[in-house]
């Protein structure tokens, strides 16, 4: 990591542990927990969407799967750290059991796999109304209280999602910089060369696959807690073309990409949606935008606009001039 990103990284940190008590309103401070939660999700879809090219729209099942085991274990009387692994591992195993499916077919298949099996997720929620409440949903009887430590106020709430954020960031960058990183970006730009030098890519992507779906479920369970509630409504496809679109509106290609694509259409949704009436139709004209202008998202479109800008004064180097033939 660069001298500026270390920077940038602390000057980040630093505002983020300030921001309740720069903005003490209770209903901005919920947003910043909500923007922090879909960065979670839209992160780890980004794994298979920007390091792995893999295009999933079922990403909203971990929420359900998570979410709905860890309320329904809660009511049962487990306690609320062995709810809360329960509904992790439960939900990586499903996320195993969906790689091994959608894997079977590449490129629109695989994406029409994951659209399906979201959808059946979905069903079994809406139509499980012994269990799941159906389309009323069903509430967790409370936060947890981890370590002892009350995060029912927005407050408290607020730094024990900023603390899991952070851990969750840490994890997938690491994931991302690892060498098995390095073997997911190659067997995403030639597969066909990844398997002549060796490599499983088929496991590889499955991998991939069940490690988005393990912080998938993190973010679900985050949800679950932020609500404390849940209905099948936060399981449709569209909730996850939204943490899909989260991901490409910032930019896939880097990590800091689906955090700032989280943060927009979060704010678009809850602040901007208050103002205009068809919120939906600014969000699409933003998208248009960024694609036209920035066909790579935002935070790499900046991020080259930075640099045309700091070398603009810049002399260019002379081409060298061609030597006479003889």
């Amino acid at each position: 990591m660069s001298r500026g990103n270390i920077i940038a990284v602390v000057i980040a940190a630093v505002l983020l542990i300030a921001l309740p008590r720069i903005i003490t309103h209770e209903f901005y401070i919920n947003m910043a927990s909500q923007c922090l939660i879909f960065a979670i999700l839209a992160l780890s879809l980004n794994l298979m969407l920007g390091f792995g090219g893999m295009v999933s729209l079922g990403h909203a099942a971990y929420i359900g799967v998570a979410g709905y085991t860890c309320i329904l274990l809660t009511i049962a009387g487990w306690h609320p750290l062995l709810a809360a692994i329960a509904a992790l591992a439960l939900s990586t195993v499903i996320a195993g059991v969906f790689g091994m499916l959608s894997l079977r077919a590449p490129g629109l298949g695989f994406l029409m796999i994951t659209l399906a099996l979201g959808q059946i997720v979905w069903g079994i929620a809406y139509r499980a109304n012994t269990l799941t409440g159906g389309d009323n949903g069903i509430r967790l009887p409370a936060r947890p209280e981890p370590f002892g430590i009350n995060i029912t106020g927005a407050p408290g709430f607020y730094y024990f999602t900023l603390i899991v954020f952070a851990v969750a960031l840490f994890g997938m960058w690491r994931f991302a910089r690892s060498p098995f990183g390095a073997s997911l970006m190659g067997t995403r730009d030639q597969p066909r060369r990844m398997r002549m030098l060796g490599h499983n890519v088929w496991m590889v992507q499955w991998l991939t696959f069940v490690i988005a779906g393990f912080w998938g479920s993190v973010g679900g369970l985050m949800f679950v807690y932020y609500n404390v509630f849940l209905s099948p409504h936060a399981l449709t496809l569209q909730q996850s073309a939204e943490i899909l679109l989260m991901s490409i509106l910032g930019g896939a290609s880097s990590l800091t990409g689906p955090i700032v694509g989280a943060v927009i259409i979060t704010l678009i949704k809850n602040v901007a949606s208050t103002y205009v009436e068809r919120w939906n139709t600014l969000l699409g004209a933003i998208f248009i935008a960024v694609i036209i202008f920035m066909p790579l998202g935002l935070v790499p479109g900046c991020r080259a606009l930075w640099l045309r800008w700091r070398n603009r004064n810049r002399p260019k180097s002379p081409t060298p001039a061609a030597e006479p033939a003889e």
